[in-house]
């Protein structure tokens, strides 16, 4: 795992100066664990690992740190951890270093390094270099893509440059025509698609989590809608794939591409803080619930679901131009 700083919540006297709290739920084909992190800083203040076997349904503690003290317990109960474990360092992180051949510790890492992937458009040329992939299997499924896409490209090629670069070149056919261009000569939105592709077909072959920054920046809500709803396919999506994602888009937003429970939003208040509710937990003031078949692109620009977004008057205009 990467050891970052966590930084508190800066605009409140108390939060400053408080840990940050991190839970996690998630499954693998043995079993669903649960994971709980509490850091101040950098420096691990509480930690703990819990299990349920999909087998037999048991639920079971695995591993307690709370400051100093470490209690293994259950299939960790005859591991061992040294007295001089770093502060700094998360337990789980020991164990899958110290016992990397044990079963669960191998179960539970193996997710984090394989199972869930981020991307974030922050650094382009460091993010294609990542997206291109050698493997024939998802080249051939982002071929399919785009084809299903109508995106005019029926292959594309990849260069190794030297220092690190590389040069994707993408082939049209027009009126029998067979033409070649350089990624960079593409349009933003099929230079953001190239980026894109390789992370979502490599989750759909595998089964794995994909969390993506933003993923209507530079999309044309059409081609959204079918990345969208390419994982809710259960025939394209056959291993169960997950895609989770922010977005200020609200074409996509309705009970045709989304369940109330997908839906999720991010209220920001007064004092700078942010509250995270899903949609089907919303109650108006007569404390009903939002309707399955309710527009929800609708309501939410109504203002109806406490998360809408607003704009301030902060320039008078008429004075301006006057």
């Amino acid at each position: 795992m990467k050891k970052l700083v966590i930084e508190p919540f800066a605009f409140d006297e108390e939060t400053r100066n408080e840990p940050t709290e991190f839970e996690l739920f998630f499954r693998t084909a043995m079993a669903e664990y649960r994971y709980e992190l509490t850091v101040k800083k950098e420096v691990i203040e509480y930690e703990r690992l819990d299990r349920i076997k999909l087998e037999t349904g048991r639920k079971s503690a695995l591993f307690e740190r709370d400051e100093d003290v470490i209690t293994l317990k259950g299939a960790f109960a005859r591991l061992k951890t040294s007295d001089e474990l770093s502060d700094t360092l998360p337990l789980l992180s020991y164990l899958g270093i110290t016992y990397s051949k044990n079963e669960v510790v191998q179960d539970v890492l193996d997710w984090f390094d394989e199972e869930i992937d981020f991307l974030n458009y922050g650094n382009p040329m460091q993010e294609l270099r990542m997206a291109v992939s050698k493997s024939e299997d998802v080249k051939r499924l982002m071929l399919q893509m785009i084809q299903e896409m109508d995106l005019d490209i029926v292959d594309f090629r990849v260069e190794e440059k030297e220092n690190d670069r590389i040069e994707v070149f993408t082939k049209h056919v027009v009126d029998e025509y067979e033409a070649e261009l350089n990624l960079f000569d593409e349009s933003s939105g099929t230079k953001k698609l190239f980026g894109l592709l390789p992370f979502i077909a490599k989750s759909l072959l595998r089964g794995t989590t994909l969390v993506i920054d933003e993923l209507d920046a530079k999309i044309h809500p059409v081609l959204l809608k079918y990345l969208i709803m390419t994982f809710s396919n259960m025939e394209k999506n056959k291993k169960g794939a997950q895609l989770i994602f922010t977005s200020h888009d609200l074409s996509t937003m309705n009970s045709e591409v989304f369940r109330r429970d997908e839906i999720w939003f991010v209220a920001k208040g007064n004092r700078q803080n942010s509250k995270l509710y899903s949609l089907v937990e919303f109650k108006n003031k007569k404390g009903e619930s939002v309707r399955k078949d309710a527009k929800f692109d609708k309501q939410y620009l109504e203002g109806k679901y406490g998360a809408d977004p607003y704009l301030r008057k902060i320039i008078d205009w008429g004075t301006v131009n006057g």
